[in-house]
């Protein structure tokens, strides 16, 4: 068997994290085959909208919310993969609004072929993340398989009034983002040794961050509709929401935060093929400003793991929620608004992503 010490993880498949996920073109043809079955009364989330999760009533004051995420290795340290992976799974939970209850855990790992300590470090860190976020792991599954994967699926608690979906985007609403982009790039980056020690460092804490503190902090506002930033990228995912909510989106370019290098990294050849898949998915639907080249362009489809929470909130409630959440160090931005006009399309204008200061 290898040892712990000489594994990479990244080495060990194509693709990483979100960045494996079925594209956005591909699932939808792929869903619209699936017979359409009549609605049950409670469920009152479902596939219609491409939420984040499925949420079933229990009663008048009580709803599950239940999502599933599993991925191959983003970084090469089990301990941070598994981090990075509960991270990403209960950030869903997180997005419709709902508190994390419990967790089971997603395996499969060549256990013949890397040592068993591996996978107990990536199980310890996905525990640990799982504490983090007041949660219970109640158990899992695993199979052997020569490319690793985990995941967990997670379930929630939430109100039925006070569910958050991609849909409810209201013309005049601020758009905010709560962490950078750029993570596509940047992993990519890793698994071909461009990045520095300290670079390395910064992604990771990026993707094994929760969103727990940003979901707490939009409770006390007016937050429409929230979704979060993964695997189809800034523009696929705020396209969801613009199509979901019947509006169209605003986003200024320079103020969506990026992380450090990510267009030189990018300008390199360390683009993600997810990340191109996206690009190609959304431009039919989005207007890019003549400014941005098709790096810049790429970067604002970048395929993301683990990222931030992107909010529809009243106007008015924009600049104290992001000042609240700074407060409490999550690195939120408004980056545009929601408009009545262009339904159903994003138009991006400015300069390039993250050049604001």
């Amino acid at each position: 068997m290898e040892q712990q010490s000489q594994v990479r993880l990244t080495a060990l498949s194509s693709k990483g994290g979100c960045g494996c996920k079925i594209g956005p073109a591909d699932l939808s043809q792929l869903l619209r085959q699936l017979p359409k079955a009549e609605k049950h009364p409670d469920l009152l989330v479902g596939l219609d909208t491409s939420d984040d999760a499925g949420v079933f009533r229990l009663n008048d004051d009580l709803a599950l919310v239940q999502t599933v995420v599993f991925f191959t290795p983003i970084v090469d340290d089990p301990y941070s993969f598994g981090q990075v992976a509960a991270a990403n799974a209960l950030s869903d939970i997180y997005a419709m609004g709902g508190k994390p209850l419990t967790a089971l855990n997603i395996v499969a790992f060549p256990i013949s072929k890397l040592d068993k300590s591996v996978l107990a470090d990536i199980l310890r860190g996905a525990g640990d993340k799982v504490a983090e976020a007041g949660a219970t792991l109640v158990g899992g599954h695993s199979i052997d398989d020569p490319e690793p994967k985990f995941g967990m699926a997670v379930t929630g608690l939430i109100h039925p009034d006070r569910v958050l979906t991609n849909a409810g985007a209201r013309p005049g609403d601020k758009l905010i983002l709560t962490k950078p982009i750029g993570v596509g790039i940047m992993t990519t980056s890793l698994k071909r040794d461009l990045l520095r020690p300290e670079e390395i460092e910064l992604v990771t804490r990026t993707m094994t961050t929760l969103n727990k503190t940003a979901a707490e902090v939009m409770a006390d506002f007016r937050v429409h509709a929230c979704t979060d930033v993964t695997g189809f990228g800034l523009m696929g995912h705020s396209l969801e929401m613009a199509k979901g909510s019947g509006a169209g989106l605003h986003i200024y370019a320079e103020r969506v935060p990026v992380l450090p290098r990510v267009r030189e990294l990018a300008e390199s050849g360390a683009v993600p093929g997810g990340t191109k898949n996206n690009f190609r998915h959304v431009q039919d639907s989005v207007r890019f400003d003549e400014r941005l080249d098709e790096i810049a362009q790429w970067i604002l489809c970048d395929a993301v793991t683990s990222g931030g929470l992107l909010l529809s909130v009243a106007a008015e409630d924009a600049e104290p929620l992001v000042a609240a959440m700074r407060e409490r160090g999550v690195a939120a931005a408004c980056i545009g608004e929601v408009v009545a006009e262009h339904a159903n399309e994003i138009r991006v204008t400015g300069a390039e992503a993250g050049s604001a200061r």
